[in-house]
């Protein structure tokens, strides 16, 4: 009799690269679900006797799956699949009970090792239909920009000792005026810092543009050890140390998914304690652009940044072709 599976991830893409790297002749029943929610009535329904878990999913994310599996001591083996590599969130997992964990992008050199080391991994002679997901392309760039931004966080944990909450990635083909109505940051109760930063690589440009919530520096300097009194040439020095982090690793983690390597410019003060919309109007350098958002939170802190990709117009069917392939 064939083992139920189910594939737990918000993202159709990131299903599809796990289903394709289950491997053959194992003797299982795939199913799959979009969210938390979505999982936890699978799992009831008998669908994943093996659950592959995501973590950051709207509606119910993996840490709340995992908490539901236990406390209703439902028959699950959970191995966690998540772009979120921080240490603790490993710990985490594996605290609540996931047998293990694999980082994402998932592979199956990677899937068969886990599988054979807790030996879930049987053989069988049923034949598996195709699976058949249809990926849209926005949500390859989403997928591409979580496992991006969880390798910037772990950086960022590691640097400040802290743990980073994720949520997942907004991609949108935005008008340059809507930029500002979209951000997850916007609120003109609130003041904000920038920077941006200009990279290129391979036919593709764009702008990254890390904004900074005014309250936000107190407990960076806190955790960065600052002893000083902040000033704003101690905030820009801030500022620029956590851009630093975030926007490399993040454009090195798409880099590395897409075969790209990306130059980046001298980051510059784009303004300092303005509302989102004065800043968004000073980067906007194009009608339309590719907006990619990665908003980061750091845990019982008041530290919140918002992180923005804007790949130029004229640049986009570039970079749409490049990643194209990837949905085959």
């Amino acid at each position: 009799m064939s083992t139920p599976l189910l594939i737990c991830d918000d993202s159709s893409f990131a299903r599809k690269q796990m289903a394709r790297a289950l491997p053959e002749g194992w003797d299982i029943n795939i199913s799959f679900a979009a969210n938390g929610e979505e999982g936890i009535e699978a799992i009831k329904a008998g669908k994943g006797d093996i659950l592959l878990l995501d973590l950051n999913m709207p509606v119910k994310d993996g840490y709340e799956v995992l908490e539901d599996i236990r406390n209703q001591d439902l028959p699950c083996i959970t191995i966690v699949v998540s772009g979120d590599i921080q240490p603790e969130a490993r710990e985490r997992v594996m605290k609540l009970g996931a047998l293990g964990f694999v980082k994402k992008p998932i592979t199956e050199e990677k899937i068969v090792s886990i599988l054979t080391q807790y030996g879930i991994l049987t053989k069988g002679t049923a034949k598996r239909d195709a699976v058949e997901i249809n990926v849209d392309i926005y949500d390859i760039y989403q997928e591409i920009a979580n496992i991006a931004m969880g390798q910037a966080a772990e950086l960022l944990a590691k640097l400040l000792g802290v743990f980073v909450i994720l949520p997942t990635p907004r991609v949108a083909l935005l008008e340059a005026s809507e930029l500002h109505m979209a951000l997850q940051l916007a609120d003109d109760a609130n003041t904000f810092s920038a920077v941006c930063q200009g990279y290129i690589g391979d036919g593709i440009a764009g702008e990254a543009l890390l904004i900074f919530n005014d309250s936000s520096f107190a407990d960076i300097a806190k955790l960065m050890k600052y002893q000083g009194k902040l000033n704003d040439a101690i905030e820009i020095e801030l500022l620029m140390d956590i851009a630093t982090i975030l926007i490399g690793a993040c454009l090195k983690g798409i880099g590395d998914q897409l075969d790209l390597n990306f130059s980046q410019g001298h980051p510059v003060v784009l303004g300092q304690h303005c509302q989102v919309s004065e800043l968004i109007k000073a980067s906007s350098r194009w009608k339309k652009t590719l907006a990619i958002e990665l908003n980061y939170k750091i845990e019982n802190y008041s530290i919140d940044c918002d992180l923005l990709l804007l790949f130029t117009e004229d640049t986009i069917q570039t970079l749409n072709d490049k990643i194209a392939h990837m949905a085959d």
